[in-house]
């Protein structure tokens, strides 16, 4: 396609952009040490409006998936502008982590300048698109005046006794280099790379997310528009569970074995225990060799791959079951994790099925302690495990309890014989932030010999990343003596830095309050302004986030607040969650050469035809197929909108809709044009407004460009010009948010730029519809029940008799609830009536 055989959009696209740019249409200066050459101000008499997408990793290029999300969030941004909010719409760059490190392996070249030329590039191709982000608070993670506050907060949490240093086992992955959160572990897999992660023994920092669990799960209630999915997988990530902690000793010495359960009302079917392989007590139990290495072996396999096959070792060694004093064998096996609970498990086949199949692989005892209520059940005619309730048996003075109400009852005697606590855990544990790779934030933190761990002075920040290091050497800050080497703060002798950079997540936990005051610089937000912006309105970005960033940046928003910096109890009020981009049944990836670049649509077609398709082939949180078919249809219907608006713009001359159409005299073809607009301006407000359904926001307008194609235009008729104008503004105010360079320049075409003095056709209140027009083209229907008046609806006008009648039903189901409906009668655009058998009113 030649692109002489549409509109100019090369020209308009440049035009626009550079006119927004001059003109600072979307910048806000409410911080005080933003520059702006406009005396711009911000009027908080306003409501605001804080629309955010996540922003992205500087890899080098935008994928069509950046494009759907920040389309989106564009025109959330532009219609909540025109609606009557002040609007902060920022971007930044997430611009630390591996990825930075491994290009710069693979290219010969340094982080930094790597990241810095690929946030140049991708900066550019934003502004291509068209999106009205408020550029001068740009933030990227990676420079030392965004990372200083990073330490800075490091040290507060330090202080708060929610950052410290332990010996821990860790989720090590070779191929990185670094350690792992347990968020990071995807079925065992490094969620950067793939390859299969290992457990290793090193000192790592932790950030004590544990503390906020219960309000990290209670205040979910404030939470109402997020989708209920992330906040399940949230739940079930917290994982808090009421149980009993029950002491197991190891026979013939004075080592215990802490388990927990929630099932107390099996204990007298446990046969044996079962550790994870990371447990403390694993290498006291275990001395040969030969069993140790096994153990790593099985180690590795320690829950990391999905439905893997059950592995274990018998340690030589017993416990005794504390409810009977019974002996039972110490097993070690890859089904029990050290992330749950206590990393050691009671084993009750006999109600476990996981328990059931591993004691069958190694033929270890199974015990009967709950009876099925439907059937009788046998230990030697069970194929699978019982884990419903029932009545216990074998189980002592707790025979014939129903199994609910024994796990209260055995826990409260448990408690009583000193044998076992109530208790709550969680599946949550403490966030490791360390990471051994050099580009990320240094932690501020200095070992001296005489004094200890000693917090680098808040006056010292930023601790900063050293220039000088070897990538090709892969080298980390460890290897780097004139940054280990320093002076303690506190005594003044030799002392060495934290070679250890911080978990990249780190960054992006609270990269949204930066935002408010990005030049601020006393503190990481200014409080009055985040008072005011705070929390964010609209939250964009993928599912995959919900588990990782959505609950570190829950975190870091409680523990701010407690540090008197937010005054909000939740970063993010609505949350998005858009789906993927695929091509050919799959998402798009290079190894599936299904990728398209976003680069090549725009050169040929323009950036809102890409803004178009994007935002009309899916509902935002379905997958959208992408479509060479779709793009081309696209890119015609703008060219029919240029086309129509271009060639009535000159004979409609300007006439204001402020004037109204009232005094005119209407026929009929203009009633209908007329009530067809104002009924779009309405199913294209709600669109939008409440489910951001742009596809059918779109197909409204696209309908309403049909009728006006199909009217018949009377010369010299102002009644005629007036309805034809007005669908041809309302088209292009409509479509504006989605198509912005198009409808900048249509709405200049049509004088409304001059005839308004508004810079802008972003600076145009969004349109309301007249509810006179609709009326005209909907019916009040009255609602009968044998003849008796029981309600109304109201209907399109065209509406077929079927569809009434169903509504109708639909309307008064509770007042003929359990009745037989005979027959409905029905008297077009007027009544139904509804006759039922014996209805009682």
């Amino acid at each position: 396609m030649s692109n002489q055989e549409g509109y100019p959009f090369e020209q308009i696209e440049a035009k626009w952009q550079k006119f927004w740019e001059e003109k600072e249409i979307f910048n806000l200066i409410s911080d005080k040490n933003l520059i702006s050459d406009k005396n711009l101000t911000l009027d908080k008499k306003k409501p605001k409006y804080y629309c955010l997408e996540m922003f992205p990793y500087p890899s080098g290029k935008i994928h069509m998936g950046h494009v759907r999300n920040y389309a989106i969030g564009d025109v959330i941004a532009r219609f909540k502008r025109m609606s009557g909010y002040e609007v902060l719409h920022p971007m930044g760059w997430d611009a630390f982590g591996l990825p930075a490190e491994n290009a710069a392996l693979e290219k010969r070249i340094h982080p930094a300048k790597w990241t810095g030329q690929n946030i140049e590039y991708m900066k550019s191709q934003l502004k291509k698109l068209g999106l009205s982000y408020d550029w001068t608070r740009e933030i990227a993670t990676c420079s030392p005046d965004y990372y200083k506050w990073n330490q800075w907060l490091f040290l507060k949490f330090y202080e708060k006794g929610l950052a410290y240093k332990k010996q821990a086992e860790v989720n090590w992955c070779e191929k990185c280099q670094t350690v792992l959160a347990n968020e990071q572990v995807e079925a065992g897999l490094c969620w950067r790379c793939s390859t299969v992660v290992k457990s290793k023994k090193l000192d790592q920092w932790f950030f004590k997310i544990t503390a906020y669990a219960d309000r990290l799960l209670e205040e979910q209630k404030l939470l109402k528009n997020w989708p209920e999915r992330v906040l399940s997988m949230q739940i079930n990530w917290i994982g808090k569970s009421f149980g009993t902690e029950i002491d197991f000793r190891v026979a013939d010495t004075d080592e215990i074995i802490k388990v927990f359960t929630t099932r107390a009302d099996t204990i007298f079917g446990a046969s044996y225990v079962v550790l994870a392989p990371q447990y403390p007590l694993v290498e006291k139990l275990i001395k040969n060799t030969q069993q140790i290495e096994q153990l790593k072996q099985v180690g590795q396999d320690s829950g990391l791959k999905p439905q893997i096959e059950k592995e274990g070792i018998f340690t030589g060694q017993y416990a005794i079951n504390p409810v009977n004093n019974e002996k039972i064998p110490i097993w070690i096996a890859n089904y029990v994790l050290m992330e749950y609970g206590t990393g050691a498990i009671m084993a009750v086949p006999a109600h476990d099925q996981r328990d059931f199949e591993f004691a069958d692989k190694y033929g270890l005892p199974k015990q009967l302690v709950i009876q099925s209520p439907t059937e009788e059940l046998s230990i030697q005619t069970m194929t699978c495990a019982f884990e419903d309730e029932g009545l216990l048996v074998n189980s002592g003075q707790f025979d014939n309890i129903p199994s609910k109400k024994a796990i209260e009852a055995i826990s409260s005697w448990m408690e009583k014989e000193k044998i076992g606590r109530k208790t709550v855990n969680y599946r949550l544990k403490d966030w490791l932030v360390s990471r051994q790779r050099y580009w990320g934030t240094p932690i501020p933190i200095i070992y001296c010999p005489d004094c200890g761990k000693v917090p680098v002075p808040y006056s010292d920040l930023p601790v900063r990343l050293p220039e000088n290091v070897d990538i090709q050497k892969g080298q980390t800050l460890a290897e780097v003596p004139e940054f280990i080497n320093t002076t303690c703060p506190e005594c003044g002798h030799k002392a060495k830095r934290e070679t250890d950079t911080m978990d990249t997540f780190v960054d992006s936990s609270w990269y949204f309050a930066r935002y408010i005051s990005p030049r601020q610089e006393n503190n990481p937000v200014d409080i009055n302004e985040a008072n005011y912006w705070l929390p964010v309105d609209q939250y964009i970005g993928g599912i995959e986030h919900a588990i990782l960033h959505l609950l570190y940046a829950r975190f870091f928003t409680k523990v701010m607040a407690d540090l008197g910096l937010l005054s909000c109890k939740e970063p993010f009020s609505n949350l998005l969650t858009q789906g993927m981009v695929i091509k050919d049944g799959a998402k798009m990836s290079k190894s599936k050469g299904n990728v398209v670049d976003p680069n090549k649509i725009i050169t040929k077609y323009g950036a809102d035809t890409v803004r178009l398709f994007i935002l009309f082939a899916s509902p935002p949180e379905k997958d959208l197929e992408w479509s060479d078919q779709g793009i081309e249809g696209s890119w015609r219907f703008l060219n029919r909108v240029y086309r129509i608006v271009s060639q009535y713009a000159k004979e409609c001359g300007v006439v204001g809709l402020e004037f109204g159409i009232r005094g005119l005299e209407l026929v009929d073809e203009d009633r209908k044009l007329h009530a067809f607009t104002h009924k779009t301006i309405k199913k294209v407000t709600t669109d939008i407004e409440t489910e951001f359904h742009f596809n059918t926001a779109i197909a409204s307008i696209m309908e309403l460009v049909n009728e006006i194609y199909k009217y018949p235009l009377r010369a010299n008729d102002n009644s005629s010009i007036f309805v034809l104008k007005e669908a041809l503004e309302v088209v292009v105010l409509l479509l504006s948010p989605m198509a912005p360079h198009l409808c900048e320049e249509l709405w200049e075409i049509l004088g409304r730029q001059a005839s308004t003095r508004q810079a802008s056709i972003f600076d145009q209140p969004w349109l309301k519809y007249d509810q006179e027009a609709i009326k005209e083209e909907e019916a009040i229907i009255i609602i009968q029940v044998n003849g008796k008046v029981r309600g109304k609806i109201t209907v399109p006008i065209d509406f077929q008799d079927e569809e009434v009648k169903n509504l109708a039903l639909a309307e008064i189901k509770d007042k003929i609830k359990d009745k037989q409906v005979k027959k409905i009668i029905s008297v077009p655009k007027k009544l139904v009536n509804i006759v039922v058998r014996d209805l009682e009113i």
